[in-house]
């Protein structure tokens, strides 16, 4: 830690999908400690995914308590604390007892599908992607607050009493941190909302009548947007962290970017998470995808205008594992999965589309399903396993492709973290299936980190992202090392596998 007259260290408060984190950093970027806790996962029927924001929210409380008495520290000895968090995944709760009135309904969460079918054939998407920068997908947070209103009393009743907030976890933990003074959230956040426009970097209420919400029900129950890197708020008093201003927010694959510092064009990363999700650094003009793709906020400091990126996303990638521990029982926990894989020497034609919840980048098909395909006597386990894995690469390779085309530059390198990164096998068929060389970083949590940069910026922990560069390490590389015709046949395999996955028959009913 760094002795100095005023505090040097900086929490991160990590809300992901399936746990949350409380992580402290010091000035140097040494990790000094990480808590996690799991939090329940609700699927009340089929392609349907929620969250107790309550529970999460107490998680926080409790998680950040516990950082500071394994670290020996009080709140005296904190510079400031960054939020990152799942994105999408969308609140509702009354302001006058902060109480949610429904689950969060996660970001995986697949439950408007049909009215987005609906929007799609009514010619919608056009303007959606063109104001917003994203396509039309149950994915983003605005379906899912249109369903919320049609569906909940609770939430109608408020509404029309003007004392109902939505926000996604981040504007969620923020009202509760300052005792529901601040209802803020970032704009990498709004970003992810089709309700923002991603040229100026404000609400568009309007959007909101393409999804069945009325601009002026938007403009009481939506957050402030401002920099990622900004003074939120402050900590209200009563909890262990109490009275510690809250000076950077970032969606969780953008706080991965900036763990990574990713601050220019033409710079890339992949975060192998629950999902996995690339983001392409276009710098300060949005670029339009014609391949599937969403441009995204990157970030934004204060007083600068935003960075923007390219995002391919991918719904599941170490879900898959964690299905084949939970409910197949084919591996007793996820670390199994590398040495089940390595088991055979190659994939044994088996290929696994994990489509559970559809394909999004590039192919955006909610009719696609979750398909292995290719089995025969031969296959086993193993083969399975390895598919598990490759399926994670594969559709990273076509989110690069993609990338490439509506860039016209070919990826150089490709910076990568994230729980799944830490398997090696996975990330040398990474690089092989690209053909681009694969850096993971020494920290694998950039999440977190990237959460504590902002953060840190904003407090003056940090003077610059120059300053930030010199923190990185690397925690490993892996160059190509098949021939072509071996990449193009196993490519090929792919996406006959893709076509075999588009369009099955989903029987909802059971």
């Amino acid at each position: 830690m760094v002795a100095n007259s005023t505090p040097q260290i900086i929490m991160s408060l990590d809300l992901g999908t399936t746990s949350t984190r409380v992580a402290l950093y010091d000035a140097d970027g040494t990790t000094v400690t990480i808590v996690g806790r799991e939090h329940q996962q609700y699927f009340p029927h089929p392609g349907w995914v929620e969250h107790d924001a309550a529970e999460i929210w107490a998680n926080i409380r409790e998680l950040a308590a516990l950082a500071l008495a394994r670290a020996q520290l009080t709140a005296a000895d904190i510079a400031a604390i960054g939020i990152t968090n799942q994105r999408e995944t969308i609140v509702a709760w009354d302001a006058t007892t902060s109480h949610p009135v429904h689950r969060a309904i996660v970001w995986q969460d697949a439950r408007t599908d049909a009215t987005i079918q609906q929007l799609i054939a009514a010619g919608e998407n056009t303007r959606i992607q063109q104001t917003t920068g994203l396509n039309l997908s149950a994915y983003f947070s605005a379906s899912k607050m249109a369903w919320i209103l049609a569906h909940n009393v609770e939430a109608a009743r408020l509404a029309e009493q003007g004392t109902l907030r939505f926000g996604t976890i981040d504007s969620w933990i923020i009202w509760n941190l300052t005792g529901g003074a601040v209802h803020a959230t970032d704009i990498t956040n709004a970003s992810r909302t089709s309700l923002m426009n991603i040229h100026t970097g404000t609400w568009d209420f309007q959007l909101g009548r393409v999804f069945g919400l009325e601009p002026e029900l938007l403009a009481s129950t939506l957050p402030e947007i401002y920099p990622s890197v900004h003074h939120y708020g402050t900590v209200m008093p009563g909890l262990a962290i109490g009275g510690l201003p809250i000076t950077g927010v970032l969606g969780d694959q953008q706080a991965a970017s900036f763990g990574q510092t990713i601050f220019s064009a033409g710079e890339a990363k992949n975060t192998y998470g629950t999902g996995c999700f690339l983001l392409y650094n276009t710098g300060k003009e949005p670029v339009l995808s014609n391949n599937g793709l969403l441009t995204t906020v990157a970030y934004q400091l204060p007083d600068q205008d935003p960075v923007y990126a390219l995002e391919g996303s991918v719904a599941q990638a170490g879900s898959v594992v964690q299905w084949l521990r939970d409910q197949i029982g084919l591996i007793q926990s996820s670390t199994d999965i590398e040495t089940l894989a390595n088991s055979v020497d190659d994939h044994g034609g088996v290929y696994f589309v994990p489509a559970f919840s559809g394909l999004f980048a590039p192919w955006w098909r909610p009719d696609a399903s979750g398909t292995i395909i290719g089995l025969t006597s031969y296959a086993t386990a193993g083969h399975i396993a390895r598919a598990t894995l490759d399926a994670t690469a594969y559709q990273t390779l076509d989110v690069v492709k993609a990338v490439e085309t509506d860039t016209g530059q070919q990826l150089q390198r490709l910076n990568v973290d994230g729980g799944m990164s830490v398997n090696n096998q996975l990330m040398q068929f990474q690089a092989d299936i690209l053909e681009v060389d694969i850096y993971r970083s020494a920290d694998i949590e950039t999440t977190a980190r990237g959460a504590a940069y902002a953060a840190g910026l904003g407090i003056g922990v940090w003077d610059s992202t120059d300053q930030l560069r010199q923190l990185w390490q690397s925690g490993g590389h892996w160059s190509p090392s098949i021939d072509t015709a071996t990449r193009q046949r196993l490519i090929t395999g792919w996406h006959a596998a893709i076509e075999h996955a588009i369009g099955w028959p989903v029987d909802e009913t059971g």
